[in-house]
């Protein structure tokens, strides 16, 4: 595979994939601005699980710096790409929507622009299930159309899927999009329903709750996610001699260029998965029902069927192994 960039490797996924890729012998460059969207010390503390391989390289860096990203891509030698840098959140975007077009647009430009000039062989890109918006059709599947998101963040993401298409098509430059299905575990974001819920709960203080807490999640434990990740990096992909413009699938292309739903199958209701989280903590909620809020959508489910055919992989951790995980972890590192 060569050398491998990994760009948000302070974050939450990018953290896990960075140590599974040391773990296999990989030289990897790790890029982060390590902003303040949430604790920088939890990002830092993911870095000093990191330190000290002589195969890792950080370099702190805004992704909207086209000099600084050039000059990263011209000394790195880059093989392998894996961009999971973002302004994440989609209730955050109806705050702060300006941080979206830095990071999500502008940022992800820079490393098109990267991965075309110094002939990267591969780039494997973060996108996110928000892509499928007002779609009720489930199980969501990549052969679905993703026209009309919900929520600025998504929007992004389906223009970062665009974006990588004009890539492709262009330039042949080989491009895997994965739409992640609401991802937890150790090491998570802090602004994730699951860790506040748990900080929460652990303090004696109420949950909100939205939509009476009938939502459907796909979780997926974050190892899975990873795996994921893994394995469509080492598939490059190529033309579908099978793709037709008089009836054009969104999940393939004449270029090369391919979009896998990474989730766990399994849809689980927002209720159960706080049920669960109680069980391990010993504590009940005091929970705060509320509506559906705005940007959200009422249920997600992944159809992995094209990840399990290209790559022979689907996510298989359940919630209650996976927050067990995840509830070790935080006592640990909070001390609680």
């Amino acid at each position: 595979m060569g050398k491998v960039l990994v760009t948000g490797a302070a974050g939450f996924i990018g953290f896990h994939l960075v140590k599974r890729l040391l773990a296999q012998g990989r030289e990897v460059t790790g890029l982060d601005s390590l902003n303040d969207y949430y604790d920088v010390n939890l990002k830092l503390a993911r870095l000093r699980q990191l330190e000290g391989n002589p195969r890792f390289r950080f370099v702190r860096g805004d992704l909207a710096d086209q000099e600084a990203m050039d000059r990263l891509f011209a000394d790195g030698e880059f093989q392998v790409v894996v961009h999971l840098a973002a302004q994440a959140g989609v209730r955050y975007s109806l705050k702060n929507p300006y941080a979206y077009a830095d990071s999500n647009l502008a940022g992800f430009l820079t490393v098109l622009e990267g991965c075309r000039h110094h002939q990267v062989r591969h780039l494997v890109f973060a996108s996110s299930s928000s892509v499928y918006g007002a779609n009720t059709r489930i199980p969501f599947s990549v052969h679905h159309n993703v026209d009309h998101p919900v929520s600025l963040y998504a929007a992004t993401k389906k223009a970062n899927e665009l974006m990588a298409h004009s890539y492709a098509s262009l330039y042949g430059l080989p491009v895997t999009g994965l739409r992640f299905f609401t991802v937890y575990g150790p090491w998570g974001r802090p602004d994730m329903a699951y860790y506040s819920f748990t900080r929460a709960i652990l303090a004696g203080e109420p949950i909100d709750v939205f939509n009476d807490g009938k939502m459907q999640r796909d979780f997926t434990y974050v190892d899975d996610v990873v795996e994921g990740v893994m394995r469509t990096m080492e598939r490059i992909p190529s033309s579908d001699p099978s793709w037709s413009g008089d009836r054009p699938d969104p999940g393939t292309s004449y270029a090369p260029y391919r979009i896998y739903n990474i989730g766990n199958n399994r849809p689980v209701e927002l209720m159960r998965f706080i049920e669960v989280l109680e069980e391990n903590l010993g504590k009940k909620a005091v929970k705060n029902l509320l509506p559906m809020q705005a940007g959200d959508v009422p249920a997600t489910c992944a159809d992995v069927d094209d990840l399990m055919r290209d790559v022979g992989f689907k996510p298989t951790t359940s919630i209650e192994e996976g927050l067990g995980r995840f509830v070790e972890w935080y006592r640990e590192y909070y001390g609680v």
